[in-house]
């Protein structure tokens, strides 16, 4: 059964995509604990980070670093934290958080943005990928 990512991969749950290559997909969180919010995924389904190869790893970190430096460069913070979980879907996510504080690291506060807030946000990071 596909995850919820491979359904946005997919186009089968919409997304406010960021940036896509032929391995990797970046979107926006729809519940993020800042402005700009983004998880990079690979589109291969792997559920824990280091099942995936080596060379594979090193190519999620490259495209994260790709996405986080425009992320960087689109919301106005002091950085962007990256954090690697995992337990909420069965398939490797990289959360980059634009960030001015450390309670925006602890996924306890979250933010509302609306749909319009997401697609010109979304528009604007990838103006500057």
């Amino acid at each position: 059964m596909p995850t919820l990512f491979t359904k946005i991969i997919n186009g089968e749950i919409p997304s406010f995509k960021i940036a896509e290559d032929e391995n990797f997909f970046a979107f926006l969180d729809i519940s993020p604990n800042a402005k700009g919010h983004t998880l990079c995924i690979p589109k291969k389904e792997e559920d824990k980070i280091f099942d995936l190869e080596e060379d594979e790893y090193l190519d999620l970190m490259r495209f994260s670093r790709k996405v986080a430096k425009a992320l960087e460069k689109t919301v106005s913070c002091k950085r962007i934290g990256i954090a690697v979980v995992g337990l909420e879907v069965p398939h490797v996510h990289v959360h980059l958080i634009p960030l001015n504080e450390m309670e925006e690291m602890t996924f306890k506060n979250k933010i509302s943005m609306s749909n319009s807030e997401f697609e010109t946000l979304a528009s604007q990071i990838r103006s500057n990928l």
